[in-house]
């Protein structure tokens, strides 16, 4: 029987986000008669958001990434793992910097979302220590061994902007997890659409377009939105002026999210960039289809329009399909994503991945 390989999937937290879902779920699913796995977390075990089970965890209680560089140097050295996966920006360029360390160990980043530089609307304004995390991005990124990207839209912004050479550059999509089942119920009841939205309440997640469109719209409707982050005073603040704040429900943070996705009737969706979209893959799972604006990250791989959902580039063309009416069938919707982002296949190209890097 040939030895187990042995990874290491390096994290910043298991605080709820997609990043941390994915790697998490990738860990646990990998065949344990193959691939001997360890999730690394930097943070807490308190700040859990995610139940792992197994495989080994190991927390090294830590509050910033860089504080974590001398014990991760210490457990690679005595637990030698052969390959040693991490995730987000920050965290892959400390681990791009530890690789120069242990020459004979691979080291895979996956990289989490598009650069903002790709987009042309100035959501946030750059400082100049956000310029010189890009200027040791480009550095410590070429570094790593791997550079997973999500979509096409990624792994072409990491080879024309940072410069990666493509021997570097793979692509894995994200998984759809067990959790999201076919919604039963395949008609409303109520002459309420009910629209939703899970993503965490940044400007680059570009709620302002939503609340923008969905005021122009005069039949009765409900707008949950699931998250939580520094623009929510903001949001509320708008919804408030444009009168329809009391059709707006706040959820922080649920355990329940595929419940949510399936009594909803659309998923709205407005980010200005993505990495791949999670929330809206998994809506579609549960047979919720979704408007969505164009952005750079993996949309034009999920969505088929008229079949799960639409993609508009304008608020007048999001307004317009906000009234389209059509027949729209849960099961047609679920399966134009499970065929492509069901669990077996992306845990099957994980598991491909990690050993076509072992010499």
């Amino acid at each position: 029987m040939k030895k187990k390989v042995k990874v290491f999937f390096v994290i910043p937290t298991l605080f709820a986000g997609g990043a941390e879902r994915v790697m998490s779920f990738v860990s646990q699913n990998l065949d344990k008669n193959k691939f001997d796995s360890t999730l690394v977390v930097i943070g807490f075990e308190k700040d859990n958001k995610y139940d792992i089970e197994g495989i080994s965890v190991r927390y090294l209680n830590k509050d910033r990434v860089m504080s974590a560089a001398l014990p991760l140097i210490k457990m690679i050295r005595k637990e030698k793992p052969q390959v040693v996966m991490s995730a987000i920006s920050h965290l892959n360029i400390t681990m791009g910097l530890i690789s120069v360390l242990f020459p004979k160990v691979k080291f895979i980043g996956r990289h989490t979302i598009v650069s903002q530089d790709t987009v042309k609307l100035k959501v946030e304004k750059k400082t100049s220590a956000k310029r010189k995390v890009v200027k040791s991005f480009d550095f410590a990124y070429k570094l790593l061994d791997i550079i997973l990207c999500q979509s096409k839209d990624m792994y072409n912004d990491m080879k024309e902007k940072y410069n990666i050479p493509e021997e570097k550059l793979r692509t894995i999509n994200n998984p759809i997890t067990d959790n999201f089942q076919l919604k039963q119920n395949t008609s409303s009841k109520s002459d309420i659409v009910k629209f939703i939205t899970v993503a965490r309440l940044k400007k680059l997640k570009g709620h302002e377009r939503i609340l923008n469109c969905l005021s122009k719209i005069d039949y009765p409707f409900q707008y949950t939105i699931i998250g939580s982050g520094p623009e929510k005073d903001n949001i509320f603040k708008q919804a408030q002026e444009l009168g329809i704040e009391d059709k707006i429900t706040h959820v922080p943070y649920t355990n329940e999210v595929s419940k949510y996705l399936s009594e909803s009737d659309f998923y709205l969706q407005a980010s200005y960039a993505e990495g791949f979209p999670n929330c809206l893959i998994e809506s579609c799972s549960v047979g919720t289809p979704t408007i969505a604006f164009k952005a750079p990250g993996g949309l034009d791989e999920i969505v088929e329009n008229g079949l799960n959902g639409f993609l508009v580039e304008t608020e007048e063309q999001f307004i317009e399909k906000l009234n389209h009416k059509q027949d729209w069938y849960p099961e047609k919707v679920r399966e134009s994503v499970i065929s492509k982002f069901n669990k077996n296949k992306i845990i099957n190209d994980y598991e491909n991945l990690l050993i076509s890097v072992i010499p």
